[in-house]
């Protein structure tokens, strides 16, 4: 089983989601994006399997500090919108939790955004 969940080490929603993978007795790897920032790729693969409104948090004050423009090109085009995210790691809607679970000779691959307790629960028990 190989688990990373990305996010920010302060974020109160980050330690929920911590809290019910210890629970859980999940094994994971944490990738701190604020401080270690993310690549445009990851956030492509991210963008990909869950959607631009899914990854993209526009309810948080670093949404609402762009300009009316960035956030018109943001609107306009995925692959500006990605680029903003590169850039700004607080708009990552958080956790996102990515990899691959083996278990009954098969493996899953999981990648879920945000913190819903019953879908870690299904996903990791």
């Amino acid at each position: 089983m190989t688990i990373t969940i990305y996010g920010i080490k302060s974020c109160s929603t980050m330690k929920k989601a911590f809290t019910k993978l210890d629970e859980l007795g999940a094994n994971y790897e944490f990738h701190d994006y604020k401080k270690q920032g993310i690549d445009k790729e990851t956030v492509q693969r991210w963008v990909d399997g869950l959607g631009i409104d899914k990854v993209l948090n526009k309810r948080g004050t670093t949404w609402r500090k762009l300009d009316d423009s960035q956030k018109q090109a943001a609107d306009a085009s995925v692959d500006k919108a990605i680029d903003l995210l590169v850039e700004n790691t607080s708009m990552i809607k958080r956790p996102i939790v990515e990899g691959q679970l083996t278990g009954n000779d098969q493996d899953q691959t999981i990648l879920l955004c945000g913190f819903d307790e019953n879908e870690f629960d299904k996903v990791f028990s």
